[in-house]
């Protein structure tokens, strides 16, 4: 089915969902996402990336009002989604990740929010783990500060100071409505007069990193980023990278360097990656001595494959020349 075969003739809301092998998430966030708009003009697009789980004969098969892009390779979460931008035709762009459970009441709320507060460009509401506690989905921009932090743990040691806390926000408990600087990418309501003027996804970012600099671009433009908890969403995590998880967590890294690589001058980037090698090197160090200790510790040996495979990515000389040219190879 064509996009222009599935649209309605005047969608108030465009629904963008990238899914690549995440079958029974997807069915269920279609399902939830039918229900949630039954009420609300709006269109849909599923953007597939060379799934081999079933996705697209499911969106083909059981949801017939959604139209189905395929692609013939992964194409990145950042590609995927403008590939559904491009195209869309709603007054609002909703980017969901494929293992978004939406309520019935959901996208109403947030769609009267956003109604009601015309310089918010970009609004995301509380995000929830499957057993209905409250999941970070905020931060701030990253600085060498809160990344030295991070490297040092501790942020995670002293989770509720102001001072050690950065990025993640750790001391904040998502008590009430705020402007943030980031919001997590598994659940975006933005304005399309906003996309239009903050550009598209960056597509340097395969995946991770995109959130962080779309989220600063739309601040940069003049529009708020709004955390709105007045609606909610549940998150499950993992749908796609659980499929790849060391593929995944090196494409992170990648990201925390495009990203740096493209806002920060070339003096703070190095001192970047040089934390950023601390980083792995602490955790390799410590979860190598771990696993030495006790060899059935698995989630030891699983952080320290990652850590290591990182650290040796981070010094081999193909990523050291790249990043030496302001950019990152993949």
């Amino acid at each position: 089915m064509s996009p222009s075969e599935a649209a309605p003739a005047t969608p108030r809301v465009t629904f963008v969902i990238v899914s690549w092998n995440a079958r029974d998430y997807l069915r269920e966030c279609l399902e939830t996402l039918r229900i949630a708009t039954s009420a609300i003009a709006s269109e849909v697009f599923v953007v597939d990336n060379a799934s081999t789980d079933g996705s697209w004969e499911l969106v083909r098969d059981k949801f017939p009002e959604v139209a189905l892009i395929q692609n013939d390779q992964n194409l990145g979460f950042a590609r995927a989604n403008n590939q559904g931008i491009e195209i869309a035709r709603g007054e609002y762009v909703c980017m969901l990740n494929s293992d978004i459970h939406v309520f019935p009441d959901t996208v109403e709320k947030v769609l009267r929010f956003m109604t009601e507060h015309p310089d918010v460009g970009l609004v995301g509401p509380r995000i929830l783990n499957r057993d209905g506690t409250t999941q970070p989905s905020c931060r701030t921009l990253p600085s060498l500060r809160s990344s030295l932090m991070r490297a040092l743990s501790l942020d995670t040691t002293f989770p509720r100071s102001h001072l050690f806390g950065g990025h993640f926000m750790t001391h904040w408990h998502y008590e009430g409505e705020r402007d943030v600087e980031v919001l997590s990418g598994c659940f975006w309501f933005a304005r399309r007069v906003a996309i239009d003027r903050v550009g598209p996804l960056d597509t340097r970012f395969f995946m991770y990193g995109e959130d962080i600099d779309f989220c600063r671009r739309f601040s940069a433009a003049g529009w708020r980023v709004r955390f709105f908890p007045g609606a909610e969403a549940i998150h499950y995590g993992g749908a796609s990278s659980a499929n790849a998880p060391a593929r995944f967590w090196l494409e992170m890294q990648r990201a925390n360097l495009q990203y740096w690589l493209k806002h920060h001058g070339a003096t703070s980037s190095l001192v970047f990656y040089a934390i950023l090698v601390l980083h792995h090197g602490i955790r390799a160090v410590a979860f190598g001595m771990r696993s030495a200790v006790s060899g059935s510790d698995e989630r030891a040996v699983v952080n320290l494959s990652k850590n290591w495979r990182t650290l040796r990515w981070l010094l081999s000389p193909r990523t050291l020349l790249s990043f030496a040219s302001g950019r990152v190879a993949r």
